[in-house]
């Protein structure tokens, strides 16, 4: 069963890791797929054929989400080139880890702008074709650190809680036009770059998590579906936790 079959998606920041794995499980239900990638050109170039073997429609665009104009062209250029936006999921994000005494302000300029301000500047632009269409879904990438904080990570968990506030906001400004609005705070999550730390760091953190192990990027991608389709009808301004207890 194809749960999001036809469905227009926008997911921003998805050449690797979890926003990959969330188009590529999004194409598998039957969405069309519109994805962003900034500094890895190769990855998203490959990710575009990847995606079109799978029978739908996809394209990726070279943006900069925590840019205001430049996200505002995206949103136009992806509703003009699909005729309309059903999902958008924002998933571009970085981290620029240092404790406080040490952090400098353009590490936590760039980190709010990236990870917080984009979620603004793709929300506010999407926002005339979501109301115009009395539909919609949008699904804000967060992270247990911005529920929990995180020593070292300052900025990263400000950015990250402040993106719970904002999805809290739209779900209660847009609910009555049909527009749904959830996040999404994955916990510990295994990619690519965390391959390259120790074992048993790695395994030490598994042994501290309820269902003893790390979480998937297709675990979070499953969420995003579920959030994504018409299953989670009924659900709007909250944020489901993907990370095997660990902060239960």
């Amino acid at each position: 069963m194809k749960l999001l079959d036809g469905k227009n998606t926008l997911v921003t920041g998805a050449s690797k890791g979890i926003g990959k794995a969330i188009a590529l499980k999004f194409a598998e239900h039957g969405a069309n797929i519109a994805f962003t990638y900034l500094s890895s050109v190769e990855k998203g170039e490959a990710l575009e054929k990847e995606l079109q073997a799978k029978g739908v429609k996809a394209k990726g665009y070279r943006s900069d989400a925590s840019d205001f104009q430049a996200a505002e062209q995206l949103i136009n250029e992806v509703v003009s080139d699909f005729g309309s936006l059903d999902i958008l999921v924002n998933n571009a994000g970085i981290t620029k880890d240092n404790l406080l005494l040490r952090i400098n302000e353009e590490d936590w300029d760039s980190v709010i702008n990236v990870n917080l301000k984009s979620c603004f500047n793709t929300v506010k632009a999407v926002t005339k074709t979501m109301m115009k269409q009395r539909a919609g879904s949008i699904i804000n990438m967060t992270s247990v650190v911005g529920l929990k904080g995180n020593a070292g990570q300052t900025n990263y968990a400000a950015s990250k809680a402040g993106i719970i506030g904002f999805t809290k906001s739209v779900a209660l400004e847009l609910g009555s036009r049909g527009i749904r609005s959830n996040a999404i705070a994955p916990g510990f999550i295994e990619t690519e770059m965390t391959e390259a730390l120790d074992e048993k760091t790695v395994q030490s953190w598994r042994d501290a998590i309820p269902l003893k192990r790390g979480g998937s990027t297709e675990d979070v991608a499953d969420a995003c579906v579920f959030l994504g389709s018409d299953m989670s009808s009924y659900i709007t301004g909250q944020v489901i936790q993907v990370d095997g207890g660990m902060l239960t």
